[in-house]
């Protein structure tokens, strides 16, 4: 789990937050694994992974990189930059639930020069509330379905990925409402399409 999580937090195909969800699934369904370790595993590899890239942000050079090429992913990093400048705090947290947005948020802090004390305490917060919300599904999952194990996973991983898509939107409407965008610089793009 700590290795997904890591990983996850500077290469976004990785799905930690679909493992912490099935993990969490079986822990209420068959007893195992212990939920009282998961989730600070996997809030501890989240934040391990988040600080990962914010040190890649810091050290290259991430607008050339190959997974930030493209027109919209040079709009998210043109966003996340802005959102960083106007609210770091809430930015930073929120980003934790959108699976493109956190790489390019923390690599985007990381470049700008967002203070790193403040960084990782706002990560930390964020690692923390992610591992929480993403074992809660789990946790309903298993305990809706207990008896059938195997469904209560799959219905625990679409939930999440349903709600994480609704969560993503809501984060992503609640952003352009809070602040005008300056001129030249994109609205924030749609994770997915990146």
């Amino acid at each position: 789990m700590f290795l997904f999580a890591t990983i996850d937090g500077f290469f976004p195909p990785i799905p930690s937050e679909s493992v912490v969800i099935a993990l969490a699934t079986l822990s209420v369904s068959v007893g195992a694994p212990n939920l009282w370790i998961l989730v600070p595993v996997a809030a501890l590899g989240a934040f391990v992974g988040d600080q990962i890239a914010y040190t890649i942000g810091r050290r290259v050079p991430v607008r050339d990189l190959r997974l930030f090429r493209s027109a919209k992913a040079q709009a998210a990093l043109d966003w996340a930059e802005h959102a960083l400048e106007r609210r770091g705090a809430a930015f930073i947290i929120a980003a934790r639930y959108i699976p493109v947005g956190r790489v390019a948020v923390n690599m985007t802090a990381g470049a700008v020069g967002f203070p790193r004390a403040r960084f990782m305490m706002l990560d930390a917060i964020a690692a923390l509330t992610w591992a929480i919300y993403s074992a809660a599904i789990g946790v309903s999952a298993g305990a809706w379905l207990g008896h059938h194990p195997a469904l209560a996973v799959v219905v625990g991983v679409v939930g999440g990925i349903l709600i994480g898509v609704a969560v993503d939107w809501f984060l992503r409407r609640w952003f352009e409402s809070r602040a005008p965008v300056p001129d030249g610089v994109a609205s924030p793009p749609d994770p997915s399409t990146l």
